[in-house]
């Protein structure tokens, strides 16, 4: 169960690595140029996947942790 929950975290730091730098976006508000922060954008493509993989790979965390709890 722990060398699972070990290859999941190691994925999950690798998925959350390759996402898009959203933080550069929230700069944006400090420096006074956020005037297309808020537009509304869909993710396409491999960012969409990305971010599936991202919530795939938490929840599995997420679960596998709350199992080992009460085992």
């Amino acid at each position: 169960m722990e060398t699972v929950l070990l290859v999941i975290s190691i994925l999950l730091i690798i998925i959350v690595l390759l996402q898009s730098s959203k933080a550069e976006d929230a700069a944006h508000i400090f420096s006074g140029g956020g005037s297309d922060l808020f537009k509304n954008r869909k993710e396409r493509g491999s960012e969409l996947v990305i971010t599936r993989v991202t919530f795939l790979l938490g929840m599995a965390f997420f679960v596998i942790c709350l199992v080992s709890m009460f085992v």
